[in-house]
């Protein structure tokens, strides 16, 4: 019998803006992690903040977070979903990227509701659903 699948989804501000390039390297590494623990996902960068949904065998993803929540780049993480899932909402990726930052001109107008709003760990704690709704919207997307 497999594991249960697991997703947590939160957000987090980092310590400082992330250039492209550590962006990059940030993605290479997680990506190749995530593939040896079967993890999937998306992270959503914008202004020094990110929400991200991971998912996959509930050991992985919780040890995962815990690396997260440890990690020194950010702070400020707040968890806004925990729970088991029956299937993923990310099969296809590693860990899928999106840095809003530098939306094309022709792609604001679709997501402008969300875009204008403030993307802190805090704004997402008022109302979690606001994540999801990201994630969903940029999936489709992608």
């Amino acid at each position: 019998m497999s594991e249960e699948l697991f997703s947590i989804v939160y957000a987090s501000a980092a310590i400082q803006k992330f250039s492209e390039t550590e962006l990059v390297d940030l993605l290479k590494i997680s990506r190749e992690n995530n593939i040896r623990h079967d993890i999937t996902g998306l992270l959503l960068y914008k202004d020094g903040n990110f929400i991200q949904a991971i998912e996959g065998p509930e050991e992985a993803v919780v040890q995962l977070y815990q690396k997260i929540q440890e990690d020194s780049r950010h702070h400020h993480i707040i968890t806004l979903g925990r729970q088991p899932i029956p299937e993923r909402q990310f099969p296809d990726w590693s860990m899928g990227f999106r840095n809003i930052n530098n939306l094309p001109e022709e792609e604001l107008d679709g997501f402008s509701r969300f875009l204008d709003e403030d993307f802190t760990p805090e704004y997402f704690s008022d109302n979690p659903i606001r994540a999801y709704i990201m994630l969903l919207n940029f999936k489709k997307y992608m």
